[in-house]
């Protein structure tokens, strides 16, 4: 829990040092400068993950690590980032031909280092978990983002364009690659033939293969976007998808929940009741966010962004219902993590890129607000299944799953339609202009869904059971004393207990 709390804390600073950029950065530059940094990264952030996606998640699953091992992952991962760096530097230009135009070459042989230095932190990041230690990872993270608007907005106001976004874009991993070094000084040996890094790679592999499936499927649409309507689009488009997703980066623990679900998996009763605990605090949460972003969210755009951004706000309406449903379809992938059914991961993957992608191209005819609507649909129609599918392992029962959060989801809708109709009846509320009438709307309409969504919980609920659970949760979640100071990987093996220290200067099995 305290490592849960640490996490989220960590990443609504995270958001705040996003915003603050977004708002800068929103200003200094174009929709287009945004949108052809977007058709890069759209595949150079595939790349890098290569490694970053896949290998943290083996060593947090596995029972047993030692020293060896991990240095054999360090080198594997390592030489891909290599390959992978020189290879995109030189599809630059197949990439400029796609989009046509000849700025992208340039953008992607810039972007294409990131690659390599994001692969150099992935297993020392990887051992700050497995012990962990979520408070240290994410001070990590806090001080990246922060590097990286301090790289980013100078060069923006001093006329840089898109290289700005670019050189902020390449801070930012060199700084958390910089900080994992710092806070996790092991040093790998050299490479050695050594029974099981075979398993572990294999296992990082289907990982990174369901990944590469669901990141097709959430970069799609900035492909489309692109491809069809131009970089000045997508710019608008990319800033309604990142608010839509904000509340999952906000609010997903997955570090967390692996490492603890891992823990219980020979337990399915245990199991079961750790995750419908969990999900049920989820649903509570993000049933109130999406409903009151749909309410709200292009007041939030027009009020951070400037007016200009005026077609963001109308895109990403479209995008507030799907919100809560996404939240609660992306816990799926932590039931297959935790037990290791990384085959079934896969399988599933190959379902949602289908569905997904056949209901955007349906969808772009209409645009980027007929690709957000497709967005929606998808996640709505995808959950049940996925649960259904995600839970047979362990006997986790689609009945269970709805009894978990269907009165969260009926709350949020009565609140909304509430708050719809209390609003209308206010029309100084409705006429109000500018950033400060974006800013009373904001306030007004949220405090009033807010209200109306916790009677409502607790009118469904028969009992205030839901607050006194969240706010029980919320009191685990504060860090204790003790909880930054450094600790080691605690691991086993055939000899007994054994750990990969991660102290300074601890470079063997102790």
């Amino acid at each position: 829990m305290r490592g849960a709390g640490v996490t989220v804390f960590a990443q609504a600073v995270a958001f705040a040092v996003h915003m603050i950029s977004t708002v800068i950065l929103a200003r200094l530059l174009m929709p287009a400068d945004f949108g052809l940094v977007t058709m890069v990264t759209t595949f150079s952030v595939l790349l890098a993950s290569c490694g970053q996606i896949g290998f943290p998640d083996a060593v947090l699953q596995r029972d047993e690590m030692s020293h060896s091992l991990a240095s054999n992952l360090f080198w594997i991962n390592l030489a891909i980032g290599v390959v992978l760096t020189i290879a995109f530097a030189a599809a630059g230009s197949l990439l400029a031909r796609f989009y046509k135009d000849p700025r992208v070459a340039h953008v992607a042989v810039g972007l294409s280092v990131t690659i390599f230095i994001t692969s150099a932190s992935v297993l020392h990041l990887a051992l700050l978990k497995r012990a962990m230690r979520f408070s240290a990872v994410s001070f990590n993270d806090i001080v990246a983002r922060a590097v990286s608007i301090a790289v980013s907005i100078p060069l923006a106001w001093a006329g840089w364009g898109y290289w700005a976004l670019v050189a902020g874009l390449v801070a930012q991993p060199l700084s958390t690659t910089l900080g994992a070094w710092i806070l996790c000084q092991w040093v790998p040996s050299l490479p050695k033939r050594l029974g099981g890094t075979g398993s572990v790679v294999r296992f990082a592999r289907d990982v990174f293969a369901r990944w590469t499936v669901g990141y097709f499927t959430q970069n799609t649409d900035n492909l489309l976007v692109g491809w069809r309507f131009g970089s000045g689009a997508l710019g608008f488009y990319k800033k309604a998808y990142d608010l839509f997703v904000l509340p999952f980066s906000l609010l997903t623990v997955y570090p967390v929940a692996v490492s603890t679900l891992s823990k219980v998996k020979h337990d399915p009763v245990q199991y079961r009741r750790y995750f419908l605990s969990g999900l049920s605090i989820l649903a509570f949460i993000g049933m109130a966010v999406s409903a009151d972003l749909t309410l709200v969210g292009k007041d939030v755009i027009r009020f951070m962004l400037g007016p200009q951004w005026e077609m963001t706000g109308r895109i990403f309406t479209f995008f507030g219902p799907g919100v809560g449903a996404m939240l609660i379809y992306s816990t799926n992938g932590m039931i297959h993590l935790s037990l290791g059914t990384t085959g079934r991961y896969f399988r599933w993957g190959l379902v949602e890129v289908s569905v997904t992608c056949l209901l955007l191209v349906l969808g772009l005819p209409w645009g980027p607000i007929g690709v957000a609507i497709a967005w929606t649909t998808a996640y709505w129609i995808l959950t049940v299944p996925a649960f259904w599918y995600a839970g047979k392992p362990v006997q986790l029962t689609i009945a269970s799953i709805l009894s978990a959060v269907w009165r969260y989801f009926l709350a949020a809708l009565i609140a909304a339609c509430t708050s719809v109709g209390i609003a209308r009846g206010i029309p100084s509320l409705i006429t109000a202009s500018g950033e400060i009438g974006s800013l009373y709307r904001i306030s007004a309409i949220s405090m009033t869904f807010g209200s109306f969504y916790v009677f409502a919980v607790i009118l469904l609920h028969g009992s205030t059971a839901p607050l006194r659970q969240l706010g029980g949760v919320l009191h685990e979640m504060v860090p204790r004393s003790g909880f930054f100071k450094p600790e080691a990987v605690a691991t086993s093996s055939k000899n007994g207990p054994s750990t990969v220290a991660i102290q300074p200067s601890s470079q063997e099995v102790s």
